[in-house]
């Protein structure tokens, strides 16, 4: 049997004087799109720090390849799995390519400061795929915030990662940027079986991109199945204490909510 690129098993976790987690068992496979949704403060962001080493758990473990990843170094780790974080810090001075090159780091030795033949390859490839081959030479801080976005997932890209981790990538962009990064994560799940976790807050996005999505509350696994198996009615009340009516459209699943209810 296969052995599943990402598995959680009885994951528990937050932070020092609070539990966000509730022991949340997930198995992805190669190629995967898993959309984690739930309302504010259900735990999406804690998970996904839990899933990307950045917090240690309180109990369970998180398997990456097989392997536990807390485990290993962080080197390893970021060899096989990236995380493009909602707010980014933006580089002083750094241009587009030099920004991109940092994602060749993990594959770099300690003592390796240029870039090696195959590293400027993968970050040429990265650009391309990013379709920021006019901006390689532009300051970072002068891009538009779609323009941005793509950079640091062009980082991300930059890694060669076999999982990537996206936490609300679609924040603060328009609907066209919002659609544009969407696409391109599609493509590059589809055409390099990318396996993608995002943490996203609008529904229709969901439903539409994902293979799969989490239904998170108050830290814990409410459901998890494709869209039109955990976007029902029901759940939705539950989860968000909405009511809403589900629509078949020409792009899927659509969701329109009707109005709140008094108790979540």
């Amino acid at each position: 049997m296969k052995i599943p690129i990402l598995e959680t098993q009885k994951l528990t976790g937050g932070y020092a004087d609070r539990t966000i987690v509730h022991d949340v068992h997930l198995t992805l496979r190669t190629g995967e799109w898993l959309s984690l949704v739930g309302a504010n403060g259900s735990g999406k962001s804690t998970l996904l720090r839990l899933l990307s080493r950045i917090l240690a758990p309180a109990e369970g473990i998180v398997l990456l390849d097989g392997k536990a990843i807390h485990q290993q170094s962080p080197r390893i780790v970021a060899q096989q799995l990236s995380l493009l974080p909602q707010q980014q810090t933006i580089p002083e001075g750094l241009t587009v390519e030099q920004l991109v090159a940092l994602g060749r780091a993990p594959h770099q030795a300690w003592w390796q400061w240029e870039l090696s033949s195959i590293d400027r390859e993968k970050v040429r490839t990265a650009i391309a795929q990013t379709q920021l081959q006019n901006f390689v030479d532009r300051s970072v801080e002068e891009l538009s915030g779609g323009e941005r976005q793509r950079a640091f997932l062009a980082l991300a890209l930059a890694q060669e990662p076999k999982v990537l981790l996206l936490d609300e990538p679609t924040t603060y962009l328009d609907v066209h940027y919002q659609l544009e990064l969407l696409e391109l994560l599609r493509n590059l799940n589809q055409g390099n079986q990318l396996t993608i976790i995002t943490v996203l807050h609008e529904l229709n996005l969901a439903a539409r991109y994902s293979d799969r999505i989490a239904l998170l509350k108050e830290g814990c696994l409410t459901a998890i199945d494709q869209p039109r198996k955990v976007l029902t009615p029901d759940l939705l009340a539950e989860v968000f204490g909405i009511e809403a009516l589900i629509l078949e459209t020409p792009v899927g699943l659509q969701i329109c909510p009707l109005r709140s209810l008094k108790s979540c």
